[in-house]
């Protein structure tokens, strides 16, 4: 599931002050809506989550895929296996090529040493350009890593934008001298932008997740390559389940089944982050018109965007996107409605108004 499937209970600040506790025992109609609330309900000021025990090391195995077909197939096998793994991740190096990864803790006497690979070294590749060497080969890899280096394995690179900021970050040489500051924080890296380049990163860079259902994830990833056509690609599943109440519209077909939590379908988070190729190329690329016809796709599949990126939706396109039926309930119920704002008008593109788009396409080809 995704984040707040491991909540047991919430404690907010409500808009007259009161400090309530959230969960399935609870005030449990605002449990449901806290997910995806983005402070429009109250302040969270702590939240009680369920824990996974853990173990020392993660055997990870590697399937090279060399063709767009069989890496939809393969990915789709590991994430709705009978018996679970740990971690399930693919990247995507281009259309046809990509590397589905299962993950699987284990306890230190069953780690073979010899394929141990403390990946955490700053003299080591960045993980991604690691993963990609398994292509190399037709045959699966296994290798072992330590738990907490697994966990930031896409720490050192920031997953593969540092490869745009510092081109040579990657070369052995660079890791060896300088990979103990590596990498930059983001929050000096925006300190330090000029308003050209910030103006030049909202129009020709993309950060976006999309959650679809596993069903639709080749239509949609033949929809990232035509409209951003940017590689690598991030793709891990999750189970979206079948919630009254949720912020997230419900599975159209809940085709799986979990004892503790009920029905569900397997959605795939898709994340694209990087340059797209028309922008390397020196060729026009419209961000507005390209997002928007990815949302649309995305949309149209039952699927969802990931809030913390910029969205191109108008009010009703995003209230259509999301099932607003409960939250709407909630924020009346509760007094949101004259002390926050709703959740569009925190996440939409600031100062992005469609009229106004659409009107400036109109003039242009006048």
């Amino acid at each position: 599931g995704l984040m707040d499937d491991t909540v047991v209970a919430y404690e907010v600040v409500l808009s007259d002050g009161r400090v309530v506790t959230a969960s399935k025992d609870e005030n449990e109609d605002l449990f449901r809506a806290l997910p995806w609330s983005y402070g429009t309900l109250g302040f969270l000021v702590s939240v009680t989550l369920r824990v996974v025990p853990c173990k020392p090391f993660v055997r990870l195995t590697s399937y090279p895929c060399h063709k767009h077909d069989e890496g939809v197939r393969v990915f789709s096998e590991k994430a709705t296996a009978e018996k679970p793994h740990d971690y399930v991740e693919a990247l995507g190096y281009s259309f046809d090529k990509s590397v589905v990864m299962t993950g699987d803790m284990v306890d230190a006497d069953e780690v073979d040493r010899s394929k141990l690979n403390s990946i955490g070294w700053w003299f080591k590749p960045w993980f991604y350009k690691h993963v990609e060497t398994a292509l190399r080969s037709d045959e699966p890899r296994v290798e072992y890593i330590p738990l907490r280096e697994y966990y930031h394995r896409h720490t050192k690179s920031i997953f593969w934008e540092l490869e745009q900021m510092c081109p040579l970050g990657n070369h052995p040489v660079f890791r060896f001298l300088f990979g103990m500051i590596m990498p930059p924080k983001v929050s000096f890296l925006k300190l330090t932008q000029t308003e050209a380049l910030r103006e030049m990163y909202e129009k020709q860079h993309v950060i976006q997740d999309m959650l679809v259902p596993l069903a639709d994830m080749s239509a949609t990833l033949k929809n990232f390559h035509q409209h951003y056509n940017l590689y690598p690609l991030w793709i891990c599943p999750h189970r979206h389940y079948d919630k009254e109440g949720h912020f997230l519209r419900r599975p159209l077909h809940p085709r799986f089944e979990d004892p503790e939590h009920g029905k569900y379908d397997m959605y795939v988070d898709l994340g694209a982050y990087g340059i797209p190729q028309k922008v390397l190329d020196k060729q026009p690329f419209d961000i507005v018109h390209e997002n928007r016809a990815v949302e649309d796709h995305v949309h149209s599949v039952n699927g969802f965007q990931m809030l913390y990126a910029d969205t191109y939706r108008t009010r009703e396109e995003f209230r259509a996107m999301f099932d607003h039926t409960h939250y709407d309930a909630m924020r009346e119920k509760y007094g949101g409605v004259d002390a926050f704002p709703e959740v569009f008008d925190k996440v939409k593109k600031r100062g992005f108004s469609l009229e106004a788009y659409l009107a400036s396409k109109k003039d242009k080809r006048v």
